[in-house]
């Protein structure tokens, strides 16, 4: 790779879709959303706000990989991201689109091997965005000596040159920053249970619950040690912006300064922390307890704010969520029980409600149906702090614009329950 874009096809692209960025960035709009949600993530009456997830699969229907424009392989993955803000200002969703960019780290490792010393590997469907399977190293009882909690290591040649060739891209016209948070931060990466069934195999981290329990409590409190190491190194050498929150949502309130407020480093106290265990959704919120949420809470605590959930039903495991002292938001998935959960969440947190994607477009779209079962989610969740999250999209059938009227009725709906 060299340390500038060589192509001036590709670098035309990137300026001109980096203008769109920054003039989106730049409308008034934004600064109103801002506001919508601090109030809202600061427990101030909103109208309940709706924004598509983050994870956009069905976007390879509106701009196939093959159609992008760049030949870089690195031109390419910004033009990709540049292209979905582009897009999702369009949604006019309650999304906020930040005026920079940032450039993710080369990380290093001890072993060779990402994340913990052991290779996890994914098998893929030959099926065109298939499914697959994980194949676990951690096989034996005695393979738990292959683990290798990885301490905070950047290459910092090669992150400095991957950040070059986007600052001499398009670093005139919006913000470039370098990201360099720790490897076990953001999205599955932290919560520990994600790595855990990946490394030891789904179905072993339930049974391993009743036929090796001490085993499993000694494998959790090595992953728990290594994350809450990794981070601590990252916050000493002073890599936390505050560009790394993750809540799933947007990350504004008024106990915390914004994403964009400054780059300056920060500590873990002034983020939003994101946890989660999809994967010990059938597991009794005993063993849940004893197992997973224990070893997250070292973790979760040294955050300012903290998001529960992503798409288990946590109906019967709200109670043990309140351990957690900075809890602020809990998702409430299209396999839970809203009225159930909303009645224990109360005023007390923010309910993330994320209906299901398949009932709202997936399989579809009939504006009549997804206003109907808008209303009677809002309807359950009327007394509570509430906001509409539709994530998972796997498909729009390759009709954007129903994605974009989808938005318009949530939020027409959303006002009704202001």
């Amino acid at each position: 790779m060299t340390a500038t874009l060589t192509n001036n096809n590709d670098v035309k692209v990137l300026r001109a879709l980096a203008r769109q960025v920054a003039a989106i960035a730049a409308k008034p709009v934004q600064n109103e959303r801002r506001e919508l949600w601090r109030k809202h993530n600061s427990l101030e009456r909103t109208r309940p706000l709706v924004i598509i997830g983050s994870y956009m699969p069905f976007f390879h229907e509106v701009l196939p990989w093959d159609k992008l424009e760049c030949s870089d392989p690195s031109a390419r993955e910004l033009e990709w991201l540049l292209q979905q803000l582009v897009w999702r200002d369009r949604l006019n969703d309650d999304s906020i689109i930040e005026p920079f960019i940032t450039v993710p780290p080369v990380r290093a490792s001890l072993s060779g091997e990402e994340r913990w010393g052991a290779p996890i590997r994914f098998i893929h469907s030959t099926e065109n965005r298939g499914a697959g399977i994980y194949a676990p190293p951690i096989k034996n009882e005695e393979d738990i000596e292959k683990l290798l909690p990885q301490p905070h290591l950047i290459d910092e040649a090669a992150s400095a040159e991957r950040l070059r060739k986007v600052q001499d891209a398009i670093g005139d016209i919006i913000d470039v920053h370098p990201d360099r948070s720790p490897m076990y931060s953001g999205q599955g990466r932290a919560d520990m249970s994600t790595d855990t069934a990946r490394l030891i195999g789904l179905e072993q981290f339930m049974l391993y619950m009743i036929d090796r329990p001490e085993w499993l409590h000694r494998f959790q409190s090595i992953v728990r040690d290594g994350v809450l190491r990794q981070h601590q190194q990252a916050e000493e050498a002073g890599d936390w912006r505050l560009f790394n929150h993750h809540n799933q949502a947007m990350c504004y309130c008024r106990e915390l300064a914004g994403p964009g407020e400054h780059f300056n480093p920060v500590q873990r106290k002034d983020l939003w922390t994101f946890s989660a265990s999809q994967e010990t959704t059938l597991v009794s919120p005993a063993m849940f307890d004893e197992f997973v949420l224990e070893y997250q809470l070292p973790i979760i605590s040294r955050f300012g704010l903290s998001a529960y959930g992503c798409c288990e039903d946590l109906t019967r495991k709200i109670h043990l969520l309140r351990k957690i002292p900075n809890l602020r938001r809990i998702s409430v998935t299209p396999w839970a029980d809203v009225a159930k959960c909303a009645e224990q969440i109360g005023n007390n947190y923010i309910l993330s409600w994320r209906p299901s994607p398949a009932e709202m477009i997936c399989m579809g779209f009939d504006p009549e149906r997804a206003r109907r079962l808008l209303r009677e989610g809002l309807n359950a969740c009327k007394d509570c702090h509430a906001d509409i999250t539709l994530k998972d999209v796997e498909t729009i059938n390759g009709r954007f614009d129903d994605l974009v009227e989808w938005v318009r009725i949530a939020k027409e709906v959303a006002e009704e329950f202001a």
